[in-house]
């Protein structure tokens, strides 16, 4: 559009400006069907006398007046250039927002056009964009921050423009899952004697969510994605009921602690094995919980809303990352074609527990475990087959050799040194006592604590040392070597299948019966099996070495070695009621390790996660909602402070957070006002009549000087 300014005297305080419009814009899409926004721009300037002929439009009057006249034809060509058409409603938002610039109560940096002309999403036809500059400023938030507020009246579009943000982000790829969420106030009738399921009475509070959705996404695509957990929307109390029981134990770098006695500041143990701080613990009351089994025995116990970290086989084959699902999604759904269906991630790396102090080698305790006699009725010894176990055992056990006494006999003798008295204890027999295994048999072995919770490399030298003993590589064709162990100790098949999961590995147990077995074989007589015998199939990640000795290590090595351990939830079956409890971790992926190693976590990652009506929060609901944050996600929480409805003397979250985390990095407020509302033009007035009768009656945002919420009022 081209312009000509014409010259005026002082004394006539006018101005004159002419404008052309392009041949190729319509005159009816400038000035509207019946010269409908021309009328719009007349009125909003009566200081202007606006004239039309042919594609020149011109403009007399106040100076500032035919100024602004010029700048709104300017910014309509800019929009219709773009293939937007004008409304009326278009017209007068880019008249306020250039009287705002002109006043000085908006700095200006965003012209009408760039504000009308940013399309968010465009779906079944219709564009999703900005209307006004607050708006913009808005969706410009949520683009640059990680915590958006989104606070105004009603009909500002807090809500819609964060959904459409949500789908364009979920489309894009940028997250996985869109959590939408807003607390059920009930507002004069008890949920519990309305009548229906659970969802229907749950259903009216989240109404205004699906009805925004089914605007933006195609509705047969919907249930869908609701179904597969792609698309969420629940309750707010919902949204903190990812539980345990209060007595699930989760690994700390001290052992194993009840998930209940877990305060903010204690450490857990990641799914890297190395400490991560507990960012928050929420008490969730009484919960039905469930029975998840993994095929190799592990369990754990949790809530039908507790977050798992899983995997297809179909993700794997088509490298798509790993998903996150609710333990209620995967009920029914656990095979395919047969085939279990969602594997487990396991430790990238052992466990890291602090090193404790320990009176004896790790590998020949490993041994002693696994070959020796500790009876204590007679001098320690060792049976072996392989001379190079003899070796290592004496070579690791300071004053004591090895006296071999036939066949596969050794004895461990004290050391004598010149004016030894000969009472003197066996410094294997002291050791032993000291960890209560003086005087155990093949069937009550076990591993100290000492040794079961310690470093790495010491829980790896037990190791070692019992399945250099007991254990050996088994081959399969076309696949990486497995190991097997056999013990007749209960306590010392679990402590070898803790100390396989502690490094990253998986173990399945079976029970092998004495009974009705085929004699075995010693020195050419016939023996009976006494006892049953524990047989567990270990799998070890590459880069971790089960054997020392030579024999057993090349045949490990030449099969292949350890290669990829997997894990797959077998069942999830209901285990009753309980009191849960959930944790909040700082790991990068929330993951914490729970009950039998397993690795689980309740915290939501690579989501765009939405709070609607947050004025309705108790400042504990929000805190909680707040610190589940997990990494990769975005929050945009909406409320109107105006519109509280929770009891009387209950404080809005929304209200306090303002205080608490203005001013603090990657959060922002971003405000919104009457001027900003969408819906029939009548709402915004009546916005602002509620604000002017308010402040006359001596309420401050929505509460009375008496102390009351807008539900109540003080008494007579």
């Amino acid at each position: 559009m081209t312009q000509t300014p014409t010259a005026h005297t002082p004394a006539q305080e006018q101005a004159r400006v002419q404008l052309t419009v392009p041949a190729q814009h319509p005159m009816v899409t400038v000035l509207g069907s019946g010269d409908s926004l021309l009328r719009v721009i007349e009125k909003a300037f009566p200081g202007a006398d606006i004239h039309v002929r042919g594609n020149e439009i011109s403009a007399v009057g106040d100076p500032g007046e035919v100024a602004l006249v010029s700048r709104v034809f300017d910014e309509m060509m800019l929009v219709l250039r773009t293939g937007q058409p004008m409304t009326e409603d278009a017209v007068e938002r880019s008249i306020a927002m250039l009287k705002a610039s002109e006043s000085g109560e908006s700095d200006g940096q965003e012209t009408p056009a760039q504000v009308l002309t940013q399309n968010i999403l465009s779906s079944r036809g219709r564009t999703i964009r900005p209307k006004t500059l607050n708006q913009k400023r808005y969706v410009d938030a949520i683009d640059k921050h990680t915590i958006v507020f989104g606070i105004g009246p009603a009909g500002t579009g807090k809500t819609y423009l964060a959904m459409a943000k949500a789908v364009q982000a979920l489309q894009s790829k940028q997250v996985n899952r869109i959590i939408l969420t807003r607390p059920a106030v009930e507002a004069g009738e008890r949920l519990g004697f309305l009548p229906g399921t659970l969802y229907e009475k749950i259903d009216p509070y989240l109404r205004p969510l699906y009805d925004a959705l089914h605007d933006m996404l195609d509705p047969d695509s919907i249930p869908r994605l609701m179904a597969a957990g792609t698309i969420e929307v629940a309750p707010l109390a919902y949204m903190r009921g990812r539980a345990q029981p209060v007595f699930t134990n989760v690994l700390t770098p001290d052992g194993w602690r009840p998930i209940g006695d877990l305060q903010v500041g204690d450490l857990v143990i990641g799914s890297n094995g190395e400490p991560t701080p507990v960012l928050g613990v929420y008490p969730q009351g009484q919960k039905d919980v469930y029975r998840v089994t993994a095929q190799d025995g592990s369990w754990t116990l949790c809530c039908g809303e507790h977050l798992w970290t899983v995997r297809t086989a179909a993700d794997k084959r088509r490298n798509r990352p790993w998903r996150v699902l609710e333990t209620q999604e995967m009920i029914g759904d656990l095979r395919a074609a047969h085939a279990r269906r969602y594997e487990l991630p396991l430790l990238t790396a052992p466990v890291q527990l602090p090193r404790r102090e320990i009176p004896m080698d790790p590998y020949a305790l490993g041994l002693l475990l696994g070959d020796g006699c500790l009876t204590g009725s007679t001098t320690p010894s060792y049976a072996t087959q392989d001379p190079e176990l003899a070796v290592a055992l004496a070579s690791a056990l300071p004053g004591v050799e090895l006296r071999h006494r036939g066949g596969p006999d050794y004895v461990l003798n004290r050391v004598k040194s010149p004016g030894d008295v000969v009472t003197l204890e066996n410094p294997v027999t002291r050791v032993l006592r000291e960890l209560d295994l003086l005087r155990t048999r093949s069937t009550t072995k076990f591993v100290p604590d000492d040794y079961l919770h310690n470093s790495a490399d010491v829980r790896l030298a037990v190791l070692q040392g019992l399945l250099d003993s007991d254990g050996g590589p088994v081959t399969q064709r076309d696949r990486t070597c497995r190991v097997q162990y056999t013990t007749t100790s209960i306590l010392l098949r679990d402590d070898v299948i803790a100390l396989v999961r502690s490094l990253g590995g998986v173990a399945y147990t079976r029970r092998r019966a004495a009974a009705g077995r085929k004699p075995g074989s010693a020195r050419g007589r016939a023996v009976e099996y006494r006892c049953d015998t524990h047989v567990v199939d270990i799998r070890l990640p590459d880069g971790i070495e089960p054997f020392r000795l030579s024999r057993k290590r090349d045949k490990y090595h030449a099969a292949g070695g350890g290669g990829r351990p997997m894990r797959f939830i077998d069942s999830i079956e209901p285990a009753g009621c309980e009191e849960t409890v959930c944790i909040q971790v700082a790991a990068e992926d929330s993951l914490y390790v729970t009950q039998d190693y397993l690795l689980t976590h309740n915290t939501l990652n690579d989501a765009f996660i939405i709070l609607d009506e947050a004025q309705n929060t108790s400042p504990e609901q929000m805190k909680m909602f707040l610190t589940r944050l997990g990494f990769d996600s975005k929050i945009v929480i909406t409320g109107d402070v105006t519109q509280v409805d929770l009891p009387t003397g209950t404080k809005s979250g929304l209200r306090q957070v303002q205080e608490i985390l203005e001013g603090v990095e990657d959060v922002h407020f971003s405000r919104l006002s009457s001027q900003d509302v969408v819906r029939h033009r009548l709402v915004g007035r009546i916005v602002d009549a509620y604000e002017q009768y308010d402040s006359e009656h001596g309420t401050q945002n929505g509460v009375h000087k008496g102390g009351r919420g807008r539900s109540g009022h003080k008494g007579k």
